[in-house]
């Protein structure tokens, strides 16, 4: 359908629908992150609050509805850990609210495909009514070659054509290329693994990044502390201000709340703390 050309230029839009933080209703986007990084359970706990729990995050708040999570590389066990450990978070009737409003279908083993016919139509059908549909993971949902940009601007138009047809918000988890979780660049949009297309074609990359050693530093964290920090952000966001990142830190059973982290004054040197005590006019 055409656009209404004068009718745009003349009445307000409606405000922006954003689904996550800086993710526009009905578009297609990505977390990505380096295996291990605790992305499963960042969108496990976000899903969870939009269904109805809490900002254990502290992203800000998120239009409720129903969502459907889609997990075809984890066994029901460990989704049924991460469950457990959340719900040790949520009260009585944020239960009540999750089990109602999200729907959890483990995949693993049953090789979906989003490039046939009846996989298509199926996940088209699990989005229907669904503010989010997540995929986890893009390399579990398609038998592309990912570094290819056709196939790859394929499985997202796929991905775009369900969006765009039911209203439905699609991410997908993604592991950042080697280069990237090596070098701590995983905060880039350049670190996603496979094709370019791959970033190119969608509207929203957020990432989950390790804290480095220099952030330890930096932040004043003890090395044996330091695999407790991830750093959560949005690198690429086609609509609306920027996300500021924030710092979460992993609880039991791997759930991630908001930390709260001051920047460390490194000390001075005693010869320096010594000179500016006695008021030197070389310094």
């Amino acid at each position: 359908m055409a656009l209404d050309l004068m009718a745009a230029f003349t009445e307000p839009p409606p405000p922006i629908d954003y689904v996550l933080p800086n993710m526009v209703a009905g578009t297609v986007g990505a977390l990505v992150s380096p295996g291990g990084a605790g992305k499963s359970m960042l969108i496990l706990q976000l899903a969870a609050q939009i269904a109805g729990g809490p900002d254990l995050l502290e992203v800000g708040e998120l239009r409720g509805g129903t969502v459907v999570y889609l997990p075809a590389e984890d066994p029901p066990t460990a989704i049924h850990h991460r469950l457990h450990a959340l719900g040790a978070h949520l009260t009585a009737n944020e239960r009540e609210s999750v089990a109602d409003g999200l729907l959890i279908e483990p995949l693993v083993g049953r090789c979906p495909n989003i490039m046939a016919a009846d996989w298509f139509d199926g996940l088209r059908r699990a989005s229907e009514g669904r503010r989010l549909m997540v995929l986890d993971t893009l390399r579990r949902f398609h038998v592309e070659e990912e570094n290819a940009s056709g196939p790859m601007a394929q499985v997202i138009g796929r991905m775009e054509a369900i969006a765009t047809e039911t209203g439905c918000s699609i991410v997908f988890l993604h592991h950042a290329n080697k280069g990237a979780a090596v070098s701590g660049a995983g905060d880039q949009q350049q670190a996603s693994r496979g094709s370019s297309v791959i970033v190119d074609n969608i509207r929203w990359q957020s990432y989950l990044a390790g804290m480095t050693q220099g952030e330890a530093n930096e932040w004043g964290v003890a090395d044996s502390q330091r695999g407790y920090f991830v750093r959560f952000g949005v690198c690429k966001a086609n609509y609306g201000a920027p996300f500021q990142e924030c710092w979460f830190r992993r609880h039991e059973g791997g759930v991630l709340k908001a930390a709260v982290l001051e920047r460390h004054k490194p000390k001075l040197p005693s010869k320096l703390k010594s000179v500016t005590r006695g008021g030197n006019d070389d310094w």
